[in-house]
């Protein structure tokens, strides 16, 4: 399981609280009044069915959406405020989101030269560093997003993600389309970072395995609100129709497979 980091360490952990967020989309509430705080120092997994808003509730926490009713708060700020130095924040997108002109580890050492100040020679460095720990070499850093396959680019926008030791991880799906064993080393990778920086993490996933064995807390969006959220022990026993429905796989429940809007 992801877990909090026991020792002490040079970034502050930075927790969300949502409140009764909205968010519509041509007229139709793709969230509705969605409320859920996320514990500074802990790590969460978002579950729900597909296209259910979960990647909308995300981006609109970076405010790259902009919401239509409620608050969101990071550590002690709205979410529209700059954030400085001491507040790090990585972020894995759904579809990677990797610069196509810029080579690998330039895409990963982005956040360290753009944001962070550091120079080529030594961003380079711990990007190539970050990228051996999801299994990319150094000559795979030399090459351009688009020559590497869909699991590769996945690896590099984790590393990205990762590269700045963030206090704040957010990760939208971060082992879609991994085999197994890669799965689990991104898993590992992120529990490490957890635990040597006391970051606090959000996840998507729909690898339900991973959501019930390898994070603290399990939230889940159904119809435009969090339908259920806790400690993940205690989602085991949770009697929630819709959230075991969710955890176990099952076609059959009250979430029904959507055919059309």
């Amino acid at each position: 399981m992801i877990i909090q980091a026991q020792k002490a360490n040079a970034y502050m952990s930075l927790g969300i609280s949502i409140s009764s967020l909205a968010k519509s989309f041509d007229g139709k509430a793709v969230l509705k009044d969605v409320s859920l705080t996320l514990p500074a120092g802990r790590s969460t997994v978002l579950i729900g069915p597909s296209a259910c808003g979960k990647s909308v509730l995300v981006r609109c926490i970076l405010g790259l959406m902009s919401i239509d009713g409620g608050e969101i708060r990071i550590g002690d700020k709205p979410f529209n405020q700059t954030f400085n130095e001491s507040e790090r924040i990585g972020v894995l997108f759904q579809q990677n989101a990797l610069f196509d002109s810029m080579t690998v580890w330039e895409n990963v050492a982005f956040p360290l030269i753009n944001t962070h100040g550091l120079s080529r020679r030594l961003a380079r460095d711990r990007a190539i560093d970050k990228l051996s720990e999801v299994s990319l070499s150094p000559d795979i850093a030399m090459l351009y997003p688009v020559e590497l396959s869909g699991g590769m680019q996945k690896r590099a926008a984790v590393a990205r993600a990762m590269v700045g030791d963030p206090n704040l991880l957010i990760l939208d799906d971060p082992t879609a389309g991994l085999d197994p064993v890669l799965t689990n080393t991104i898993l590992d990778l992120i529990e490490s970072s957890i635990a040597n920086t006391g970051a606090t993490v959000l996840a998507i996933t729909g690898d339900m395995a991973a959501a019930r064995s390898r994070f603290e807390r399990i939230a889940m969006l159904y119809d435009g609100v969090i339908r259920w959220s806790g400690d993940s022990v205690d989602a085991e026993a949770a009697e929630d129709p819709y959230l075991r429905q969710m955890l176990e796989g099952r076609a059959e429940g009250p979430i029904q497979m959507r055919i059309s809007d």
